[in-house]
């Protein structure tokens, strides 16, 4: 007899594939078992899960409604148990880490390096994407810790914070005379300015801060990374809002220079993020550790 888990199995995989022929080669069963399986679940739901059409299938709204919360529950439930193999000592398993480009660039390839060298064993897989990204991510399982932006203010999330950095502007050579002296905030968003992207949680502690003090900001360039961010600054295209302690190289090398602020931006913080209805794996724990030492 097929199991209620087993045939949100089914219904997964058939999702997946939008495919009852290819649901039923991925998981080796007969087509009509498959059909059978769908049919058997939909009557219990008293709802259609899925339109038949000659090309395959597709979810119904309910369908699609369904398939969101079953991926997240079986996601959970495959991290359950990858989480009990991963006590013996470390030795199998995986750590899913999802960090933005920038923070795994200049704060997090030094310490998966030690933490590799320690566990060789472990699988590291790692997400790449924007704060709001990889927290969607760690809350349908997909990821097992999020190394972000701080700050993320979600009551679901435990957050602990790594290391403090500090917001600042930068500039090249074409601005030096005009930047020779500190500015305020009012006179800095008149000059052409270069952000990155609305939805990264850097530009948006920023522009909040800004906002706070009366100033409103209207960037010239908004680009999808750090990096852009900065090359674009040093080819004198506008004043660049960056992470200081990830431009340091520019700033010690006379690339760049930073602006002075008469007011200087609070520094916040880069964290971890871990969901509080879910155990810590062994992996995740020690890396956990590695990053916030005690």
């Amino acid at each position: 007899m097929v199991s209620k888990l087993d045939l949100y199995r089914i219904f997964c995989v058939v999702g997946r594939n939008e495919s009852f022929s290819g649901a039923a080669k991925e998981l080796f069963m007969t087509q009509p078992a498959i059909s059978q399986s769908i049919m058997q679940l939909e009557k219990e739901l008293d709802t259609r899960l899925f339109n038949r059409t000659p090309k395959g299938v597709t979810p119904t709204n309910e369908g699609s409604l369904l398939l969101e919360y079953v991926n997240s529950a079986i996601n959970l439930i495959e991290i359950g148990e990858e989480k009990i193999a991963e006590f013996k000592n470390l030795t199998i398993g995986e750590l899913r880490i999802g960090v933005g480009d920038t923070i795994s660039k200049y704060f997090l390839l030094p310490q998966l390096e030690a933490f590799r060298n320690r566990y060789p064993s472990l699988k590291l897989k790692i997400e790449n994407g924007t704060t709001d990204t990889l927290i969607s991510l760690l809350k349908s399982g997909e990821v097992d810790i999020v190394v972000c932006n701080l700050p993320v203010d979600d009551d679901a999330l435990n957050v602990r914070s790594c290391m403090d950095i500090h917001d600042t502007f930068v500039y090249g050579d074409k601005y030096r005379k005009l930047l020779a002296r500190p500015i305020g905030f009012q006179e800095l968003v008149k000059l052409p300015l270069i952000f990155l992207e609305p939805s990264s949680n850097s530009r948006k502690y920023v522009e909040d801060f800004l906002l706070s003090k009366g100033v409103k900001i209207s960037p010239e360039f908004e680009l999808g990374s750090h990096d852009l961010v900065v090359e674009f600054a040093r080819i004198n295209m506008g004043i660049a809002c960056v992470t200081r302690e990830f431009t340091e190289d520019y700033l010690e090398s006379g690339m760049l220079q930073e602006v002075q602020l008469k007011e200087q931006i609070p520094h916040r913080s880069i964290g971890v993020c871990s969901l509080k209805s879910v155990p810590l794996s062994p992996a995740s724990t020690r890396f956990l550790e590695l990053l916030v030492p005690e």
